[in-house]
């Protein structure tokens, strides 16, 4: 397996845990809070799907899929289309309501894009400086590891949330 199979078989994995995560999933359920200022289901999916989206599009020099599919239209959400969940209020949070059949609609559009775009990433593009706002600057291979791992730790978060909930 070379590096596009690593990474695409990373990002596999966050999708199957979201529609395991899912799966049967109540409306109630996926915006409950285990306290009241708690990250509901369905926002740790959104944000885990915004930040792939979101930085993936960034690299590869392309439209998010949020807004270039008409995903923003159909979330309808009370904020910017360019917001992605970083420094989100507790009220935001309580805002993110889809349905799960619309995540996992979304989740799926920007694997597919995410897939699409790691199948031409060469190993040296693995090298290139993506973002010098950072020391040391940010290549691609941290950028796309830090996603990777930011949407585990959001789809484990998520996963965590449902397990508490069906035990009740």
């Amino acid at each position: 397996m070379d590096h596009r199979g690593v990474l695409i078989d990373g990002f596999e994995r966050v999708k199957e845990t979201v529609h395991a995560t899912l799966d049967g999933l109540s409306d109630d359920a996926l915006t409950a809070r285990l306290d009241p200022e708690a990250n509901t289901i369905a926002w740790l999916i959104w944000h885990l799907a915004r930040v792939q989206d979101d930085h993936v599009a960034g690299v590869a020099g392309s439209e998010q899929v949020y807004t270039s599919a008409g995903f923003a239209a159909r979330f309808d959400l009370p904020f910017d289309d360019g917001d992605i969940g970083y420094g989100q209020s507790s009220d935001d949070v309580a805002a993110v309501t889809p349905p799960a059949d619309l995540l996992l609609e979304y989740v799926d559009a920007v694997h597919d894009r995410t897939v699409e775009y790691l199948g031409g990433v060469s190993a040296e593009d693995l090298d290139r400086v993506v973002d010098e706002n950072w020391d040391p600057p940010v290549t691609l291979a941290v950028r796309l590891v830090s996603v990777l791992s930011d949407d585990l730790q959001h789809v484990g978060q998520a996963a965590y949330v449902r397990g508490v909930l069906d035990r009740r």
